[in-house]
């Protein structure tokens, strides 16, 4: 028997990319932190070298509105005032945009547009179940708009996800035109072995880089981004160690130092990374009320639940008084997603399972009320799952409703110019447009009371003979 040599791959400095100003601060502080508190320490960050930044999109943008009463455009072009180095990155979910459902062509299209005009460089695209036709037209608006394409694999494990599915997926994302391809471990279930095999055979089928994002809650992260650097990993999503660990990312200064003497060293300066991580010590504090614990927590390698799904099924229960069913919520996970054909647990999916999930425990009887995004998804609507449904529970629920085939947006009409008409009256700039098109129910009232707060300025400024020019209007950041 001949002895099993592993593959050499081609060794070179590792790239860092930065979440801390998007992801972290979403996996760790309910998404609650204020531009305010990112603007002081962006010019320091951007003197990291780091390869981008991921500053947008995800929750942030909802968030902005609703708790934070900000508007997101505006923290979009104030970073990009402070950082002028490094790329700036966002994070899209393919139709979904940053919501939670899929929008039309034209509201895409926009959106792409004014995320690269307002200072996006790079784009990470996804879908929740890998249904590339629900990426397209994001990628086609990037590219001809002259932004990085970053097409994204979410990864998850099933018995019908494996190595020769996600090399598939990103190879027809390269043929799409994607500049790079990222891995997604949402949940932090990629093992160390595995990201090996999986990075090893990326790099010897495909021509762009490949990045890995993993969170660190199994406690993996780390290790599994060294395994991902010797089989040629070309980037490796970090955040500042204040605000890393647990449900966010591995630390840029651990791995930075592991990879010191290396033939992967980074070549950033340890000291710089240190003030900057002292200054999010103090902007965390100030986020008490929403801080979770950084634990690991190694059941997620059996639920595949990320943590904010977890605090979303607390929240859920404890309205119903119900928290002692936490574990029977988090048995039922496994099985509603087996029953949906193994969607990954991203967002939107991770929503639409986990309230079933809930649902079923809370009202004793599997599917005895069943919520429209299930409905929905079972009707093809939010793309095709990555295995037949079960036949006897999508019969129980929609009937002899025959699901879709085709691309969902194709069903949708076009919605922006019945958008502008709908905000008119509250629109400052063409981004208010989307804003509303995405979250009408909260974008209204932050536009309307926008637009009174310009009015009593006008006034103030008319009372007193002062030039009205140069005035910014929007909200104070």
């Amino acid at each position: 028997m001949t002895e099993k040599t592993q593959p050499v791959y081609e060794t070179r400095p590792a790239m860092i990319s930065d979440t801390t100003l998007r992801d972290a601060h979403q996996s760790l502080l309910a998404t609650r932190m204020r531009t305010e508190d990112m603007l002081p320490i962006a010019e320091q960050m951007d003197r990291v070298g780091f390869f981008s930044m991921e500053v947008w999109g995800g929750a942030t943008f909802d968030s902005c509105i609703r708790f934070l009463n900000e508007d997101p455009w505006t923290r979009l072009r104030k970073i990009r005032e402070k950082v002028k180095n490094t790329k700036l990155m966002m994070l899209l979910r393919g139709q979904n945009l940053v919501g939670y459902k899929h929008y039309p062509d034209d509201i895409v299209t926009e959106f792409v547009k004014k995320a690269l005009a307002n200072g996006i460089d790079v784009m990470r695209i996804f879908d929740a179940l890998n249904d590339i036709r629900n990426m397209e037209k994001a990628i086609e608006v990037t590219k001809k708009e002259g932004g990085h394409v970053q097409g994204t694999v979410v990864y998850t494990t099933s018995p019908v996800h494996n190595i020769a599915l996600y090399l598939k997926d990103a190879k027809r994302l390269e043929d799409l035109g994607a500049d790079s391809i990222c891995i997604k471990d949402m949940a932090g279930i990629l093992s160390p072995p595995v990201a090996y095999e999986l990075i090893g055979r990326l790099k010897e089928e495909l021509k762009i880089p490949i990045q890995l994002h993993a969170h660190y809650t199994s406690g993996m992260a780390a290790m599994t981004y060294l395994k991902a650097i010797e089989a040629g990993v070309d980037i490796i999503d970090c955040a500042i160690s204040t605000m890393a660990l647990g449900t966010s990312q591995p630390a840029t200064e651990t791995m930075v130092a592991s990879l010191e003497g290396t033939p992967y060293a980074t070549g950033i300066d340890l000291d710089l990374l240190s003030e900057i991580a002292d200054y999010f010590r103090d902007v965390r504090s100030k986020y008490g009320d929403y801080d979770v614990s950084t634990t690991v927590d190694a059941k997620v390698l059996r639920y595949q639940i990320p943590g904010g799904m977890i605090s979303n099924f607390r929240s859920q229960l404890a309205q119903q008084n119900a928290l002692d069913k936490l574990t029977d919520a988090l048995d039922e996970v496994p099985r509603v997603r087996e029953d949906l054909g193994f969607p990954p647990l991203v967002t939107p999916s991770s929503q639409i399972v986990g309230s079933q999930a809930a649902l079923n425990v809370l009202m004793g009887e599997r599917y005895k009320m069943v919520t429209n995004e299930v409905k929905n998804y079972l009707r093809g609507l939010y793309g095709r799952p990555p295995a037949p449904v079960n036949e006897v529970l999508r019969r129980k629920i929609i009937g002899d409703e025959e699901p879709i085939d085709g691309r969902p947006a194709d069903l949708l009409e076009p919605g922006y110019d019945e958008a502008k008409k709908a905000i008119a009256r509250y629109m400052q700039k063409e981004e208010d447009v989307l804003s509303y098109a995405l979250f009408p129910n909260t974008a209204e009232p932050f536009l309307k009371e926008r637009m009174a707060e310009k009015t009593r300025v006008d006034h103030n400024i008319a009372e007193s003979g002062e030039d009205a020019s140069g005035v910014d209007y929007y909200p104070v950041q």
